[in-house]
Protein backbone atom coordinates (compact mmCIF):
# COMPACT_ATOMS: atom_id res chain seq x y z
CA UNK A 1 0.00 0.00 0.00
CA UNK A 2 1.40 3.37 -0.99
CA UNK A 3 -0.02 6.66 0.25
CA UNK A 4 1.33 9.45 -1.91
CA UNK A 5 0.56 13.02 -0.87
CA UNK A 6 0.96 15.56 -3.66
CA UNK A 7 0.57 19.29 -4.11
CA UNK A 8 -1.43 19.48 -7.31
CA UNK A 9 -3.76 21.65 -9.34
CA UNK A 10 -4.93 21.64 -12.98
CA UNK A 11 -2.24 22.61 -15.44
CA UNK A 12 0.69 21.88 -13.12
CA UNK A 13 2.75 18.79 -12.52
CA UNK A 14 1.88 16.98 -9.27
CA UNK A 15 4.68 17.60 -6.77
CA UNK A 16 5.22 14.84 -4.18
CA UNK A 17 5.01 16.19 -0.64
CA UNK A 18 4.99 13.01 1.44
CA UNK A 19 5.14 9.24 0.89
CA UNK A 20 4.18 6.37 3.18
CA UNK A 21 4.44 2.67 2.27
CA UNK A 22 3.23 -0.55 3.90
CA UNK A 23 4.15 -3.97 2.54
CA UNK A 24 0.83 -5.85 2.36
CA UNK A 25 1.80 -8.72 0.00
CA UNK A 26 -1.86 -9.56 -0.58
CA UNK A 27 -1.18 -11.76 -3.60
CA UNK A 28 1.03 -13.91 -1.39
CA UNK A 29 -1.79 -14.32 1.14
CA UNK A 30 -4.36 -15.82 -1.22
CA UNK A 31 -5.80 -19.16 -0.10
CA UNK A 32 -6.39 -22.25 -2.23
CA UNK A 33 -9.58 -20.64 -3.61
CA UNK A 34 -7.66 -17.51 -4.72
CA UNK A 35 -9.44 -15.55 -2.02
CA UNK A 36 -7.74 -13.07 0.30
CA UNK A 37 -7.39 -14.85 3.63
CA UNK A 38 -8.29 -13.42 7.07
CA UNK A 39 -4.72 -12.20 7.70
CA UNK A 40 -4.69 -10.32 4.40
CA UNK A 41 -8.08 -8.70 5.07
CA UNK A 42 -6.96 -7.59 8.54
CA UNK A 43 -3.78 -6.11 7.07
CA UNK A 44 -5.72 -4.25 4.41
CA UNK A 45 -8.23 -2.77 6.85
CA UNK A 46 -5.45 -1.77 9.23
CA UNK A 47 -3.33 -0.08 6.56
CA UNK A 48 -6.32 1.84 5.21
CA UNK A 49 -6.97 3.12 8.74
CA UNK A 50 -3.32 4.12 9.05
CA UNK A 51 -3.45 5.88 5.68
CA UNK A 52 -6.52 7.85 6.74
CA UNK A 53 -4.82 8.98 9.93
CA UNK A 54 -1.66 10.03 8.09
CA UNK A 55 -3.66 11.81 5.38
CA UNK A 56 -5.48 13.79 8.06
CA UNK A 57 -2.19 14.63 9.80
CA UNK A 58 -0.75 15.90 6.50
CA UNK A 59 -3.76 18.08 5.72
CA UNK A 60 -4.92 16.13 2.67
CA UNK A 61 -8.03 17.67 1.10
CA UNK A 62 -8.98 14.96 -1.41
CA UNK A 63 -8.38 11.22 -1.34
CA UNK A 64 -8.22 9.01 -4.45
CA UNK A 65 -8.28 5.49 -2.96
CA UNK A 66 -7.89 2.68 -5.49
CA UNK A 67 -6.94 -0.99 -5.64
CA UNK A 68 -5.37 -3.05 -8.41
CA UNK A 69 -4.97 -6.72 -9.29
CA UNK A 70 -4.36 -8.10 -5.79
CA UNK A 71 -7.94 -7.16 -4.86
CA UNK A 72 -9.41 -7.18 -8.37
CA UNK A 73 -8.60 -10.86 -9.01
CA UNK A 74 -9.49 -12.19 -5.55
CA UNK A 75 -12.58 -14.40 -5.45
CA UNK A 76 -13.86 -12.58 -2.37
CA UNK A 77 -13.15 -9.07 -3.70
CA UNK A 78 -16.70 -7.79 -3.11
CA UNK A 79 -16.70 -9.07 0.47
CA UNK A 80 -13.29 -7.53 1.17
CA UNK A 81 -14.26 -4.16 -0.33
CA UNK A 82 -17.48 -4.11 1.68
CA UNK A 83 -15.62 -4.77 4.91
CA UNK A 84 -13.06 -2.05 4.19
CA UNK A 85 -15.87 0.42 3.56
CA UNK A 86 -17.82 -0.68 6.62
CA UNK A 87 -14.87 -0.45 9.01
CA UNK A 88 -13.04 2.59 7.59
CA UNK A 89 -15.57 4.51 5.50
CA UNK A 90 -13.27 4.26 2.47
CA UNK A 91 -14.74 3.04 -0.84
CA UNK A 92 -11.80 1.61 -2.74
CA UNK A 93 -12.15 1.98 -6.50
CA UNK A 94 -10.97 -1.21 -8.17
CA UNK A 95 -9.23 -0.45 -11.44
CA UNK A 96 -9.76 -2.84 -14.34
CA UNK A 97 -6.57 -4.24 -15.83
CA UNK A 98 -6.80 -2.33 -19.10
CA UNK A 99 -7.61 0.89 -17.22
CA UNK A 100 -4.53 0.36 -15.09
CA UNK A 101 -2.48 0.07 -18.28
CA UNK A 102 -4.10 3.19 -19.78
CA UNK A 103 -3.48 5.33 -16.70
CA UNK A 104 0.14 4.23 -16.52
CA UNK A 105 0.48 5.08 -20.21
CA UNK A 106 -0.96 8.55 -19.57
CA UNK A 107 1.65 9.15 -16.87
CA UNK A 108 4.48 8.06 -19.17
CA UNK A 109 3.18 10.20 -22.04
CA UNK A 110 3.02 13.29 -19.83
CA UNK A 111 6.51 12.62 -18.50
CA UNK A 112 8.20 12.16 -21.88
CA UNK A 113 5.99 14.46 -23.93
CA UNK A 114 4.88 14.36 -27.56
CA UNK A 115 8.44 14.29 -28.90
CA UNK A 116 8.78 10.70 -27.68
CA UNK A 117 6.52 9.59 -30.57
CA UNK A 118 4.94 6.17 -30.35
CA UNK A 119 5.37 4.78 -26.85
CA UNK A 120 5.46 1.18 -25.69
CA UNK A 121 4.99 1.13 -21.91
CA UNK A 122 5.65 -1.89 -19.68
CA UNK A 123 4.75 -2.11 -15.99
CA UNK A 124 5.29 -5.08 -13.66
CA UNK A 125 3.34 -4.89 -10.43
CA UNK A 126 2.81 -7.37 -7.64
CA UNK A 127 -0.14 -9.05 -9.33
CA UNK A 128 -0.02 -8.20 -13.03
CA UNK A 129 1.95 -7.04 -16.05
CA UNK A 130 0.52 -4.05 -17.91
CA UNK A 131 1.38 -3.25 -21.52
CA UNK A 132 0.24 -0.21 -23.52
CA UNK A 133 1.14 1.28 -26.90
CA UNK A 134 0.16 4.47 -28.70
CA UNK A 135 1.02 7.89 -30.03
CA UNK A 136 -1.61 9.95 -28.17
CA UNK A 137 -2.46 10.22 -24.47
CA UNK A 138 -4.94 7.39 -24.87
CA UNK A 139 -3.16 4.21 -26.04
CA UNK A 140 -4.14 2.37 -29.20
CA UNK A 141 -3.73 -0.96 -27.41
CA UNK A 142 -3.63 -1.93 -23.73
CA UNK A 143 -3.42 -5.29 -21.98
CA UNK A 144 -3.13 -6.65 -18.47
CA UNK A 145 -1.73 -10.13 -17.79
CA UNK A 146 -1.60 -12.05 -14.46
CA UNK A 147 2.19 -11.98 -14.47
CA UNK A 148 2.94 -9.87 -11.42
CA UNK A 149 6.17 -10.51 -9.54
CA UNK A 150 4.47 -11.26 -6.23
CA UNK A 151 1.82 -13.50 -7.74
CA UNK A 152 4.34 -15.61 -9.68
CA UNK A 153 6.73 -15.89 -6.75
CA UNK A 154 4.01 -17.16 -4.42
CA UNK A 155 2.51 -19.54 -6.97
CA UNK A 156 5.50 -20.82 -8.96
CA UNK A 157 8.78 -20.25 -7.11
CA UNK A 158 8.44 -21.86 -3.67
CA UNK A 159 12.16 -22.52 -3.04
CA UNK A 160 14.82 -20.16 -1.72
CA UNK A 161 16.78 -20.29 -3.91
CA UNK A 162 14.20 -21.74 -6.33
CA UNK A 163 14.56 -25.07 -8.04
CA UNK A 164 15.99 -24.62 -11.58
CA UNK A 165 13.08 -26.65 -12.96
CA UNK A 166 10.62 -24.17 -11.43
CA UNK A 167 12.51 -21.26 -12.96
CA UNK A 168 12.38 -22.90 -16.40
CA UNK A 169 8.65 -23.60 -15.99
CA UNK A 170 8.04 -19.98 -15.00
CA UNK A 171 10.00 -18.75 -18.01
CA UNK A 172 7.91 -20.93 -20.33
CA UNK A 173 4.64 -19.84 -18.70
CA UNK A 174 5.44 -16.12 -18.78
CA UNK A 175 6.57 -16.13 -22.40
CA UNK A 176 3.53 -18.11 -23.52
CA UNK A 177 1.17 -15.56 -21.92
CA UNK A 178 3.04 -12.55 -23.31
CA UNK A 179 3.20 -14.10 -26.78
CA UNK A 180 -0.61 -14.28 -26.85
CA UNK A 181 -0.90 -10.48 -26.93
CA UNK A 182 2.15 -9.43 -28.96
CA UNK A 183 0.13 -9.50 -32.17
CA UNK A 184 -2.37 -6.96 -30.79
CA UNK A 185 0.47 -4.45 -30.50
CA UNK A 186 2.68 -5.28 -33.48
CA UNK A 187 -0.05 -4.30 -35.96
CA UNK A 188 0.47 -0.68 -34.91
CA UNK A 189 4.11 -0.72 -35.98
CA UNK A 190 7.36 -0.27 -34.11
CA UNK A 191 7.53 2.05 -31.09
CA UNK A 192 9.75 5.10 -31.21
CA UNK A 193 10.46 4.87 -27.50
CA UNK A 194 10.11 2.00 -25.02
CA UNK A 195 9.70 2.83 -21.35
CA UNK A 196 9.07 0.88 -18.18
CA UNK A 197 7.63 1.86 -14.81
CA UNK A 198 7.35 0.15 -11.41
CA UNK A 199 9.69 -0.77 -8.60
CA UNK A 200 10.63 -4.05 -10.28
CA UNK A 201 12.02 -2.38 -13.39
CA UNK A 202 13.75 0.31 -11.32
CA UNK A 203 15.51 -2.31 -9.21
CA UNK A 204 16.53 -4.34 -12.25
CA UNK A 205 17.95 -1.22 -13.87
CA UNK A 206 19.81 -0.34 -10.67
CA UNK A 207 21.55 -3.72 -10.29
CA UNK A 208 22.46 -3.50 -13.98
CA UNK A 209 24.28 -0.22 -13.36
CA UNK A 210 21.69 2.58 -13.54
CA UNK A 211 22.01 5.67 -11.33
CA UNK A 212 20.87 5.55 -7.71
CA UNK A 213 17.50 7.04 -6.79
CA UNK A 214 19.36 9.61 -4.65
CA UNK A 215 20.67 11.19 -7.84
CA UNK A 216 17.19 12.50 -8.64
CA UNK A 217 14.20 11.95 -10.93
CA UNK A 218 15.69 13.62 -13.97
CA UNK A 219 18.73 11.36 -14.42
CA UNK A 220 18.18 9.08 -17.40
CA UNK A 221 18.07 5.42 -16.39
CA UNK A 222 18.09 2.55 -18.87
CA UNK A 223 17.86 -1.22 -18.80
CA UNK A 224 19.47 -3.22 -21.60
CA UNK A 225 18.18 -6.66 -22.49
CA UNK A 226 21.71 -8.07 -22.66
CA UNK A 227 22.36 -6.98 -19.07
CA UNK A 228 19.05 -8.47 -17.95
CA UNK A 229 19.83 -11.78 -19.67
CA UNK A 230 23.10 -11.90 -17.76
CA UNK A 231 21.41 -11.16 -14.44
CA UNK A 232 18.51 -13.65 -14.59
CA UNK A 233 20.64 -16.80 -13.96
CA UNK A 234 22.58 -14.95 -11.27
CA UNK A 235 19.39 -13.96 -9.48
CA UNK A 236 18.08 -17.52 -9.80
CA UNK A 237 21.13 -18.84 -7.95
CA UNK A 238 20.72 -16.40 -5.04
CA UNK A 239 18.61 -16.58 -1.92
CA UNK A 240 16.26 -13.71 -1.13
CA UNK A 241 18.69 -12.49 1.53
CA UNK A 242 21.54 -12.41 -1.00
CA UNK A 243 19.39 -10.45 -3.46
CA UNK A 244 18.53 -7.92 -0.74
CA UNK A 245 22.24 -7.08 -0.52
CA UNK A 246 22.33 -5.96 -4.17
CA UNK A 247 22.34 -2.20 -4.82
CA UNK A 248 18.86 -0.69 -4.78
CA UNK A 249 17.04 -3.91 -3.80
CA UNK A 250 14.86 -3.67 -0.72
CA UNK A 251 14.44 -6.58 1.67
CA UNK A 252 10.69 -6.65 1.09
CA UNK A 253 11.08 -6.93 -2.70
CA UNK A 254 14.11 -9.21 -2.86
CA UNK A 255 12.08 -12.42 -2.80
CA UNK A 256 10.06 -11.52 -5.90
CA UNK A 257 12.83 -9.87 -7.92
CA UNK A 258 13.66 -13.06 -9.85
CA UNK A 259 10.07 -13.54 -11.05
CA UNK A 260 9.98 -9.90 -12.11
CA UNK A 261 13.26 -10.32 -13.99
CA UNK A 262 11.96 -13.39 -15.85
CA UNK A 263 8.84 -11.50 -16.94
CA UNK A 264 10.84 -8.40 -17.91
CA UNK A 265 13.27 -10.45 -19.97
CA UNK A 266 10.44 -12.26 -21.73
CA UNK A 267 8.60 -9.03 -22.53
CA UNK A 268 11.71 -7.31 -23.89
CA UNK A 269 12.59 -10.34 -26.02
CA UNK A 270 9.12 -10.96 -27.46
CA UNK A 271 8.57 -7.27 -28.25
CA UNK A 272 12.04 -6.99 -29.78
CA UNK A 273 13.28 -4.42 -27.26
CA UNK A 274 17.03 -4.01 -26.81
CA UNK A 275 16.95 -1.04 -24.43
CA UNK A 276 14.20 0.63 -22.44
CA UNK A 277 14.13 3.78 -20.34
CA UNK A 278 12.81 3.91 -16.78
CA UNK A 279 9.94 6.37 -16.27
CA UNK A 280 9.69 7.93 -12.79
CA UNK A 281 5.91 8.35 -13.12
CA UNK A 282 3.55 5.38 -13.08
CA UNK A 283 -0.01 4.42 -12.15
CA UNK A 284 -0.39 6.71 -9.14
CA UNK A 285 0.59 9.75 -11.18
CA UNK A 286 -1.76 8.62 -13.95
CA UNK A 287 -4.67 8.52 -11.50
CA UNK A 288 -3.79 11.99 -10.23
CA UNK A 289 -3.39 13.43 -13.73
CA UNK A 290 -6.75 12.01 -14.83
CA UNK A 291 -8.44 13.61 -11.82
CA UNK A 292 -6.73 16.96 -12.45
CA UNK A 293 -7.85 16.86 -16.08
CA UNK A 294 -11.44 16.41 -14.92
CA UNK A 295 -11.13 19.48 -12.69
CA UNK A 296 -9.65 21.77 -15.32
CA UNK A 297 -12.13 24.49 -16.38
CA UNK A 298 -13.20 24.51 -20.00
CA UNK A 299 -11.40 27.15 -22.04
CA UNK A 300 -13.64 29.74 -23.71
CA UNK A 301 -13.80 29.56 -27.48
CA UNK A 302 -12.09 32.38 -29.33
Amino acid sequence: MHLLVVDAHPGARPLPAYSHKSDLRLVQLLDERDAIGPEGVERLVGTVRDALRIAEDKGVENLLPFATSAVRDARNADEVLARVRRETGVALQVLAGDEEARLTFLAARRWFGWSAGRLLVLDIGGGSLEIAFGIDEEPDAAASLPLGAGRLTAGRLPGDPPDPADVRALRKHARARIAQVVGEFSRFGRPDHVVATSKTFRQLARIAGAARSAEGLYVQRELKRKSLEDWVPRLAAMTARQRSELPGVSEGRAGQLLAGAVVAEGAMDLFGVQTLEICPWALREGVILRRLDSLAPARPRS
